[in-house]
């Protein structure tokens, strides 16, 4: 089992910055990937980014692309979130998720890629 925390959630102002960051606990050595996701109110949940073991491989939504960068701690257990010029449609529960054992041919876009998610942080962008 995993267990994910995710912090740095709050309340900023457009174009505006935060961080977040979410820490993995319990059977880390087995996560190949993990991710970022949101769940703008009223809408589905959404990919954000992901980060994979495997060369410290990254892919972005193209919402986020040249505005938020995803990284890794030295320990590989901890995933940030740089987010950067903050509009207001990046209102949003963000939601950490963790990818330890391949469950079916899933794309890593998709939330049934990964075993296991955090509880989520709200992040409010004000106009």
């Amino acid at each position: 089992q995993v267990q994910l925390a995710e912090f740095g959630g709050g309340l900023v102002q457009t174009g505006g910055s935060l961080r977040l960051s979410c820490t993995a606990s319990g059977r880390t050595q087995s996560i190949f990937a993990m991710a970022w996701f949101r769940q703008p109110p009223g809408k589905e949940r959404e990919f954000v980014t992901v980060n994979s073991n495997s060369g410290g491989e990254t892919h972005y939504a193209d919402s986020v692309k040249g505005r938020f960068t995803v990284s890794r701690g030295n320990a590989q257990n901890t995933l940030y979130l740089q987010m950067e010029s903050l509009k207001p449609e990046d209102t949003a529960i963000y939601y950490c998720a963790a990818a330890s054992y391949y469950s079916g041919n899933h794309h890593y876009t998709a939330g049934a890629y990964y075993n296991y998610w955090g509880q989520g942080t709200q992040v409010t962008v004000s106009s």
